[in-house]
């Protein structure tokens, strides 16, 4: 590390900071939002006995130096003071208190004009940046130091109480860990309440990390407003009770999500909430229930789980709008690349953002995309009702989103493929994939979708136990619930979700004890190849 003329020095050991080199440590010290509070006497004394002393090497720590790389130095404005707080741990020699308080005042200074000591003898930090690049929101100056006359208090305060360094220059979103919001004073707070300003007051109402993720995910779908919640049954469950009115009916379809099912079977009918079930291209059933009903809501996923039927979103908008019905889908299974469910003519759409949008199988999240009014109704409930994202889990989702289109073109080819090789495979019965011209709304997915998403589900030519010999002899995809990820994902319905039903019940709902999901990962495709074929050879 070079050593720079223009250093100031404590002894015979030189630093740069981000200050003018030439105002001295003291008033460089001064500058900096740290050094607005009181200091530790412990440190003071040891910057004041050291600084007395020019003639004594700093002993700094083994790998000290060697963390203090150009980038760090350039980033970390209190780097100067790090350095001379090491050296003194280093030397393991404590100052005389008695020393240290009558020189506090003059020592550090006065240590700034001793002269550049050899190389040998000093290392110098080099390369800080200006203090222009610390944006500070307000400076109150040296006034405020005085407030704090504990380790404790600064510890707790200091560089966030009276102005902190402003990150809206950062490449990343940053994580806000906050639980609730200040305001400088009473008069903000009452401009907040009658909507005079605009702020965060509590977490449960909102938080920045947070909202980059649902502008993101707005800016997807096309949407005016998203609403990001703790996860996608969250999403779901908020959305039925914001907007059907007690008493009210809706329709949804046979193939979905077993715990949507649930919800819609056991738990709306306790508030008076009946549904109609119908197939999803069942249209005529459709319109029958909506003439029949007050229909609040139509509310399916498109494409369906597990046997990835296809719901013609803009037939049933305009059936559903002509009586005054809203229209929800669920488009965790397609993506927002692969199909826009709202120029289409929803009125909602639902992720999972677990799945595809966060895409590494580490968040649990949901979201809900539509226009202000409908979300703002949702979010209201949500307030009340609780149900938040964590913001570590909102920046995950956000870096998730990142990558969203590579991994979605990967999943879409590879899941093709994978449909195709199976379909002409012997010892597979049926493929469900609307990619395939076998499928029963592959022309409607070719109009609606971009791309045909990254889940196959087919029958293998067996029973149960044959099923689960083939899956067993897998070697690349988990055992696992849910989708969307990275790595490749198996399931067999029958036992992951539908388990505690006996045969006969697994039926009523077309899930046979042969079915298997398979969500393609963004492995190699001719791994994933080879190892099923190896698979379904074991078989």
């Amino acid at each position: 590390m070079a050593v720079s003329s223009r250093a100031a020095l404590i002894g015979s050991a030189s630093f740069e900071g981000r200050c003018d080199p030439n105002s001295g440590v003291a008033a460089c010290l001064r500058t900096h939002s740290y050094a607005r509070f009181a200091q530790p006497k412990s440190v003071k004394g040891t910057l004041a006995s050291h600084a007395l002393s020019s003639s004594r090497i700093f002993k700094f720590p083994p790998n000290f130096l060697r963390q203090l790389s150009n980038k760090a130095r350039r980033n970390c404005s209190n780097i100067g003071v790090a350095q001379v707080v090491a050296a003194s741990w280093s030397n393991n020699s404590p100052p005389s208190p008695s020393a240290a308080a009558a020189a506090a005042a003059t020592s550090v200074d006065a240590a700034a004009a001793a002269s550049v000591p050899a190389a040998s003898d000093a290392v110098a930090l080099e390369g800080c940046v200006g203090n222009e690049s610390l944006k500070v929101e307000e400076d109150l100056g040296d006034s405020r130091t005085s407030v704090f006359n504990s380790d404790g208090s600064v510890a707790i305060h200091a560089g966030e109480r009276f102005g902190r360094g402003r990150v809206d220059d950062a490449i990343t979103t940053p994580v806000v860990n906050t639980s609730a919001y200040f305001f400088k004073k009473t008069a903000d707070l009452i401009d907040f309440k009658e909507k005079r300003a605009v702020s965060f007051e509590y977490g449960r109402y909102g938080n920045p990390t947070t909202i980059v993720a649902e502008e993101k995910i707005s800016a997807l779908e096309g949407a005016e407003s998203t609403l990001i919640v703790a996860s996608g049954m969250c999403a779901s469950t908020m959305m039925f009770l914001a907007l059907v009115p007690a008493g009210g009916h809706i329709v949804t379809t046979t193939d979905c999500y077993r715990k949507t099912r649930i919800f819609i079977e056991t738990i709306l009918p306790k508030m008076g909430i009946t549904a109609t079930t119908i197939d999803p291209a069942d249209m005529n059933s459709l319109e029958v229930a909506l003439k029949e009903n007050k229909v609040s809501i139509f509310f399916t996923e498109s494409p369906t789980n597990p046997f990835l039927r296809c719901v013609d979103i803009k037939l049933v908008s305009e059936l559903c709008h002509q009586h005054g019905a809203l229209v929800c889908i669920d488009g965790t299974f397609a993506t927002a690349l692969n199909q826009k469910a709202l120029s289409l003519g929803a009125d909602l759409v639902i992720h999972s953002a677990t799945k595809y949008l966060a895409g590494h199988n580490d968040v649990i999240a949901g979201c809900v995309s539509g226009s202000l009014k409908l979300v703002s109704e949702i979010r209201n409930l949500h307030h009340v009702i609780g149900g938040t994202l964590n913001p570590n889990a909102a920046y995950l989702l956000i870096r998730g989103m990142k990558t969203l289109h590579l991994r979605v073109q990967q999943q879409n080819s590879s899941a093709l493929r994978m449909a195709k090789l199976l379909e002409a495979h012997p010892k597979i019965k049926c493929v469900y994939y609307p990619g395939l011209p076998s499928h029963p709304e592959h022309n409607l997915a070719k109009r609606q979708m971009s791309g045909f998403g990254g889940v196959v589900s087919f029958e293998v030519d067996g029973d149960l136990t044959t099923t689960i010999k083939f899956i067993d002899s897998l070697k690349i995809p988990y055992i696992a619930p849910s989708f969307g990820g990275c790595e490749s994902i198996i399931d067999q319905p029958a036992i992951m979700s539908y388990w505690d039903l006996n045969q006969t019940e697994r039926l009523k709902y077309g899930i046979k004890d042969n079915l298997v999901r398979f969500s393609i990962g963004i492995e190699e495709f001719e791994d994933l190849k080879a190892d099923i074929l190896q698979g379904l050879e074991a078989i």
